[in-house]
């Protein structure tokens, strides 16, 4: 029996601050440019304030990229175009600096951090700081097993939790969260069919890197069987994901629910986050409102989380490469939306309004 009471979580999330969220709309109307002619970069302006409660907003200078790590057993099916077992190879090139995410990290100076949950390789072979918080040697297959125990579910929830208060105790301002996987998306799917109630063939994507025909049938099938073994635990959220989740998103549900009870802004990158964050929905309604949606990958499980959470995404590039990539190019955005906020003048008082002194 889990001692992790998730019903908690609905009484610590509180939505960020509406009446600091008001008061940045009032000095939007101020700023010397029109209201509206900056688009979306006022609805983020006013957002990160509420998220903050400062007006006028602050700079976003502390930054992180966490990134959870884990293999997949449904990826031995063949519904990866990676060899299954392989995301110790992946996470090695975000360290070396050497993937995407890496890159694009070191050009806005944004420190990465990858949380090794569940890769199928020694722990040994990576740093202490990477394989600290690992629940288990690989997820089991979700098609005819369950991913995780129960007991390794509340650990990998709670594991990202405790990962999210280092990162707010540590001065981080934002998060940019994504995973670094192979077969991820697969349960990414399920857990998005199952709480939206709907068909394998409406979730299932073809991954970062792109399959086949056969494989996507392959996958599809996968979805299916998973949601058959989904369906009778979906009143219960931890172990719905011990069922057809796995531990990097079981700890990515629990980074993202501490991180809304720490008042942390994140960004969302792909279908994995997205599905971890519709779990973490149905734990506590409220949570949503600290997330943004980074991006649109293209993966037919995502736009339906997103959705159904009511996420607009803030770009739309195509990219499928996961790892926090896509969301990482939206930060600069977030960036902007703030710079312009606090630091666009206001009109002058037209004459005749000043207010009166008085003695």
């Amino acid at each position: 029996m889990s001692s992790l009471n998730l019903d908690d979580f609905t009484d610590l999330i509180e939505r960020p601050d509406g009446g600091i969220r008001r008061d940045a709309e009032e000095r939007r109307e101020r700023q010397a440019v029109p209201p509206g002619s900056l688009g979306r970069l006022d609805e983020l302006g006013e957002w990160l304030a509420a998220a903050q409660s400062s007006v006028p907003v602050r700079p976003v200078e502390r930054p992180r990229v966490v990134l959870f790590a884990g293999d997949h057993g449904v990826a031995e099916l063949g519904v990866s175009a990676r060899p299954a077992g392989s995301a110790a190879d992946l996470v090695r090139s975000v360290l070396a600096g050497e993937s995407p995410a890496a890159v694009l990290a070191r050009r806005l100076g944004v420190p990465v951090r990858v949380v090794d949950m569940a890769l199928d390789c020694e722990p040994g072979e990576l740093p202490a700081e990477v394989a600290g918080h690992r629940v288990r040697r690989g997820s089991g297959r979700i098609d005819i097993e369950d991913a995780l125990t129960v007991e390794e579910a509340e650990q990998a929830l709670r594991a990202g939790m405790a990962v999210a208060d280092e990162e707010a105790d540590s001065g981080t301002d934002l998060v940019v969260l994504g995973d670094v996987s192979v077969g991820g998306t697969t349960p990414a799917a399920t857990l998005v069919a199952a709480l939206c109630g709907t068909d394998a063939s409406v979730v299932t994507g073809r991954g970062g890197e792109p399959i086949d025909d056969l494989a996507w049938m392959r996958k599809c099938a996968a979805v299916r069987d998973a949601l058959r073994r989904a369906r009778p635990v979906l009143g219960d959220q931890l172990e719905l994901l011990a069922a057809v989740g796995g531990a990097d998103v079981a700890a990515m549900t629990g980074f993202l629910l501490q991180c809304a009870v720490r008042r942390t802004p994140v960004i969302l990158d792909g279908v994995v986050a997205s599905a971890a964050a519709l779990v973490a929905q149905r734990v506590a309604f409220r949570a949503p409102d600290w997330w943004l949606a980074g991006h649109d990958s293209g993966e037919p499980a995502q736009a339906k989380a997103l959705d159904r959470m009511a996420l607009e995404p803030l770009l739309n590039h195509g990219v499928k490469v996961g790892e926090g990539a896509g969301a990482l190019l939206a930060l600069p955005l977030v960036q902007a939306a703030a710079a312009l906020s606090a630091e666009l003048p206001e009109r002058p008082a037209a004459k005749g309004t000043e207010a009166p002194d008085h003695p």
